[in-house]
């Protein structure tokens, strides 16, 4: 069996799907809206965000973060600025983010320049991340080699989960495009994007 052939049969968008009411003048409102939407609709993990940043080379790399928060344009997630990701934004301080509710049929992506948080508002967003997740990013080895998971249990064992990571770091992603999509059974998906000018925001629909 092929990959083509398991992946020939899967449906895609097929329903129903809600409609896309209105655009109001912030995108910030109508992701609000959409969000609420995803909790009520019991979405697993609503607030999951694909992260995309560049190496040096320009070559692209994702991973699936969690929002922390979004104020005035301005959209907030974490990480080491140790890691992979901490490193690429630290060259080139541009980013994407890319959100899915399959379940509505729902994507919304986001590009903009990327900002480093103070140390308290930093400190303040590590210490209210469970023990487990503290004591991890104290080690401040993510996405080094790991020969053996007895050598992680070890380490764990050693750290002081109510310390703080010197490299966490709050990131604040700033966007200037915002685009919303509404998926549709029938292919005529509804696109509206949002770009940012010096006087504010425009609304542009897309073609599908």
């Amino acid at each position: 069996m092929t990959v083509a052939s398991l992946l020939r049969g899967l449906p895609s968008l097929a329903g129903p799907l809600p409609a896309f009411d209105s655009a109001p003048a912030s995108p910030d409102e109508l992701f609000t809206s959409w969000l609420s939407d995803a909790i009520n609709a019991g979405v697993v993990e609503p607030h999951a965000l694909t992260l995309s940043t560049v190496d040096p080379a320009g070559r692209p790399s994702a991973r699936v973060l969690i929002l922390k928060d979004l104020v005035d344009g301005v959209w907030h997630f974490a990480s080491s600025a140790l890691s992979r990701k901490g490193k690429e934004l630290a060259n080139t301080p541009f980013a994407a983010l890319t959100f899915y509710w399959p379940a509505l049929g729902r994507q919304v992506r986001v590009r903009g320049a990327v900002s480093v948080a103070n140390a308290e508002d930093s400190a303040r967003d590590f210490l209210a991340r469970s023990a487990s997740a503290r004591a991890n990013a104290l080690l401040g080895r993510q996405s080094d080699v790991l020969t053996d998971r007895a050598e992680l249990d070890a380490a764990l064992a050693e750290v002081d989960a109510d310390a703080v990571a010197p490299a966490w770091t709050l990131y604040h992603l700033t966007a200037d495009e915002v685009e919303f999509w509404q998926g549709d059974p029938g292919r005529k998906h509804v696109r509206v994007q949002y770009t940012r000018s010096a006087a504010g925001w425009a609304r542009s629909l897309l073609w599908p």
